[in-house]
């Protein structure tokens, strides 16, 4: 499998302006620069309250002691973070095409991992197919951006696709709500819509980020044809003229809407990509106008 192509050093720095965004609501978590309301240890100051029996001596106020002769302790803004977690793809339907999906794939969540990394924010990537397989975390800042790169490289296609299978799992596994980022081509024979929405309900803020290659929305064959599924390998034999391919691409289209309509529906954000386009002016162009990043 061909390693993740690298970033650029003027690619990076390019990134370093940008921050990943969200739209929901998480009670008491943060992330990036944005501050909590809450009470705890921090670094910017919000209140005052009496001291306790237990309480950390170095928080307390010794000079408002002095002057009132009573014990309070300062308290400040927490910034526990926002849990921002990349779901990449890597089932076989990913690796059609010279692994053209697949590569980009890495490279995209390699650059929102540095986005994040650069900001302080700790993201987690969940390789999957038909389960989820062993995730790793991105977290400590920029310098850590290596092994992040040497673990996308190490990752290869293979499997099936089950989004049902793959969300209820990752329910289970991960309880706290936060930003899902799915990078997919969402290929599933069995649909994953339904799976999509149920991860919505349970409450996390969705990012789809649909790839394709340009074969895949305009297939460019003429004739009697035998395809076989990437993944089930099973074969289906058509005719396939100019009027096939335009209605081929038309139900190709639509499909991208209706997942476009079910990720506004719940309060989510959907960028469809095609790896034909440069991945810079997908980051700085559809990515920020769906506010994805800022």
């Amino acid at each position: 499998m061909p390693s993740v192509p690298l970033l650029d050093r003027e690619f990076l720095e390019k990134l370093e302006r940008l921050t990943i965004r969200w739209q929901k609501s998480f009670p008491g978590l943060v992330g990036g620069h944005n501050p909590s309301r809450f009470a705890g240890a921090g670094q910017e100051f919000l209140d005052h309250r009496n001291f306790h029996y237990g309480d950390d001596l170095r928080a307390v106020n010794w000079r408002a002691y002095l002057r009132l002769e009573k014990l309070f302790l300062k308290m400040f803004q927490v910034e526990p973070r926002v849990p921002v977690r990349i779901l990449l793809d890597t089932s076989e339907s990913m690796g059609t095409h010279g692994a053209q999906k697949f590569d980009y794939a890495r490279k995209l969540a390699g650059a929102l991992c540095y986005v994040g990394l650069v900001r302080l924010d700790s993201l987690e990537i969940h390789p999957f197919s038909d389960r989820l397989g062993q995730r790793f975390t991105a977290s400590g800042g920029r310098h850590r951006f290596g092994p992040v790169l040497e673990s996308l490289s190490a990752l290869q296609t293979g499997g099936r696709t089950d989004y049902l299978g793959v969300i209820r799992e990752f329910i289970s596994n991960y309880s706290q709500r936060g930003l899902a980022i799915l990078i997919s081509d969402f290929v599933d024979d069995e649909g994953c819509e339904k799976p999509l929405q149920y991860l919505a309900d349970f409450g996390h803020e969705l990012l789809l980020i649909q790839l394709w290659c340009e074969e895949d929305r305009t297939p460019p064959w003429e004739g009697e044809l035998e395809l076989e599924d990437a993944e089930s390998r099973t074969h289906l034999r058509l005719q396939f003229d100019a009027g096939a391919r335009e209605r081929y691409t038309r139900a190709f289209d639509d499909y991208c809407k209706s997942l476009e309509r079910m990720a506004v529906r719940t309060g989510g954000r959907y960028v469809g990509v095609s790896t034909s386009q440069p991945i810079e002016e997908v980051i700085f162009g559809p990515l920020v106008r769906a506010r994805g990043v800022a």
